[in-house]
């Protein structure tokens, strides 16, 4: 039953890597930018297990300065009680006194281990962070040059479309906006026409009554 979950997972995980595989090949840039999410996300992990650390520190510092102050605090009384003859108030003291600082230097190992894994923990997350920074920049890298590419891409194929005309869209396009020139003006020609002939008769009365 065991293979047979294995062989399934196996089948699956194929499966995923295949569709990525065929996203790659199709869009590269998006294939990417899903990586990156995905870093993103792994670098959050850490920060919060970062923050996490620091807490876990200032506990075992919190809880070392109370047992060591407990300790000392112990000490002293014995000390009173030696002084003053009370030998069962001296013992549990002294017995105090033994446990405080046990757990006292117990407290300040485990705090000793934390800041050094989180020394370990910040150097990990400092260097996701450069890490991550950089395959940002490499991301915006690819895609101008990818832009490129497409833009040298779609201009090649219009000249492979026109090469037995070079630029003939363009001529084409130029030859339209002058034939459409020609047919405004000549419109806007005839549209005023009449009205400069009349404001000429009208002239040419004038001159005459004069």
């Amino acid at each position: 039953m065991t293979n047979i979950f294995t062989r399934i997972k196996d089948s699956v995980t194929s499966d995923l890597h295949n569709l990525m595989d065929q996203k790659d090949q199709k869009n590269p840039i998006a294939a990417l930018n899903h990586y990156l999410r995905q870093s993103e996300q792994e670098k959050e992990k850490v920060r919060k297990l970062v923050e996490r650390q620091y807490k876990l520190k200032d506990e075992f510092t919190k809880e070392y300065q109370m047992a060591n102050d407990l300790a000392e605090k112990r000490l002293k009384q014995a000390e009173i009680a030696e002084k003053a003859g009370e030998e069962q108030m001296h013992a549990f003291a002294v017995r105090e006194h033994e446990e405080y600082q046990a757990r006292a230097e117990r407290l300040k190992a485990s705090r000793d281990e934390a800041e050094q894994e989180l020394d370990t923990l910040e150097q990990k997350y400092e260097d996701m962070k450069h890490k991550l920074k950089d395959m940002h920049l490499r991301r915006m890298e690819l895609m101008g040059r990818e832009n490129v590419a497409r833009a040298n891409h779609q201009m090649n194929k219009v000249v492979d479309e026109t090469s037995d005309k070079p630029f003939s869209k363009f001529a084409e396009m130029e030859r339209y906006i002058e034939g459409l020139e020609y047919r405004v003006n000549n419109s806007y020609y005839r549209s005023t026409f009449d009205n400069k002939i009349a404001k000429l008769e009208q002239e040419m009365k004038e001159k005459e009554q004069v």
